[in-house]
């Protein structure tokens, strides 16, 4: 799951955002120094992690991307779940989506003095100033960042344009995406890693 997916997973608190965010930037973070609460949040940021890998690797969808950029299906799909999860939001929250994301900035924002490391803190505000969870909404937003994720991979590859697999198979995806992100909520609150802080 990509950053909006995680924070919708995550529970309503500084430390809980910050920690289930943390998750993409804990390369040589010492994990010690964290505050529990933080670290609370960057293990069910892994246990999400976990369970998506598992359920995308038993569902074989990445072998209908094309042979040149099915490495890069799971990527791509954590980033199209996060579409799916907004323009499909009624389904599985009664909140307003607009209101759940300025929560989430308003989250972030406050939290920048709990967030280890100057990348994820120059990150998290960019999310914020170019309203990130807002652009998903649209396709060719989501088209735009798989693409841009494409080009920071440091090898030759087929990334680029991989929105075409995506929109190739999307039926199949969204059916896929509407039994799987209950199960994965259900699997979060069973674990319980985030409460009794």
């Amino acid at each position: 799951m990509n950053y909006f997916a995680h924070l919708v997973l995550s529970q309503p608190t500084l430390e809980s955002t910050v920690g289930n965010l943390l998750g993409d930037f804990a390369r040589g973070i010492d994990q010690s120094a964290l505050d529990p609460a933080v670290l609370a949040g960057l293990n069910n940021h892994r246990a999400v992690d976990r369970f998506t890998d598992s359920y995308i690797r038993a569902t074989g969808i990445k072998q209908r991307f094309s042979p040149d950029r099915r490495r890069f299906a799971g990527i791509a799909l954590d980033v199209y779940f996060d579409h799916l999860l907004m323009i499909h939001w009624q389904v599985f929250d009664p909140r307003k989506l607009d209101h759940v994301i300025a929560e989430f900035y308003a989250r972030m924002e406050r939290g920048q003095a709990l967030m280890p490391g100057s990348e994820m803190r120059r990150i998290t505000s960019r999310m914020i100033t170019d309203d990130w969870f807002g652009s998903y909404r649209d396709i060719d937003s989501v088209a735009e960042a798989l693409d841009r994720i494409a080009m920071r991979i440091r090898f030759p590859n087929q990334f680029g344009n991989i929105i075409e697999d995506i929109r190739r198979h999307e039926d199949i995806i969204l059916e896929l995406f509407i039994d799987f992100f209950p199960e994965l909520k259900a699997h979060v609150s069973s674990l319980a890693l985030e409460t009794g802080l």
